[in-house]
């Protein structure tokens, strides 16, 4: 990786670590790699939100080209959004792709990130199916998201009785993973 490139990462990746802004919004960074090439995000679902208590971990790869070009984000943990693929975790950010200049940060990116979680875009959409979803049928989108986030991300369960169900289930011999993913297909299916 270019000089320029690592020595701007590095003080980026100790930027985040020490922001108290970052911290109070549950933002976190890791090194996956010794040379600040590729670095592991987990951002915390906002407030008020269906993604309110998961935690979503992000995989962020820095070109050579940093900062003149964006680094590369995406989703590992699945998630239930109009500007995320549900299936490869690809991100639609206007920043990450032709809104980005080379004075935004790592912090910028994390920040805005979980900002999209919060004000989805579904009129710019990278999954059609869950943007024809938010706009279509709000509600479903909301029960559907929530459930992902429990899922995936490891937020608590909203509902006493969808918990009170699953563990009727899980008393009866029902493997817990199978029924969450009985459970997500139903959501999706416009069946619950």
């Amino acid at each position: 990786m270019a000089n320029i490139a690592v020595q701007r990462i590095k003080r980026e990746f100790k930027e985040v670590l020490k922001s108290e802004e970052t911290s109070k919004n549950q933002i976190k960074v890791d090194l996956v790699d010794e040379n600040f090439t590729e670095l592991r995000g987990e951002i915390a679902g906002p407030p008020d939100t269906p993604y309110e208590g998961g935690r979503y971990q992000l995989e962020i790869k820095i070109p050579e080209t940093y900062p003149f070009n964006p680094p590369k984000v995406r989703f590992i943990t699945k998630i239930w959004h109009p500007n995320i693929s549900s299936v490869t975790g690809a991100i639609c950010l206007d920043i990450l792709k032709d809104q980005w200049a080379a004075a935004m940060t790592l912090r910028t990116v994390l920040l805005s990130l979980q900002a999209l979680l919060a004000a989805a875009e579904p009129d710019d959409p990278q999954d059609a199916v869950v943007a024809n979803q938010y706009k279509q049928n709000p509600e479903m989108f909301k029960q559907t998201a929530r459930l992902w986030a429990h899922v995936y991300a490891g937020a608590p369960v909203s509902s006493p009785e969808y918990t009170k169900k699953i563990e009727n289930l899980c008393a009866m011999g029902f493997d817990r993973v199978s029924i969450y993913n009985l459970s997500i297909f139903s959501v999706v299916a416009g069946q619950v």
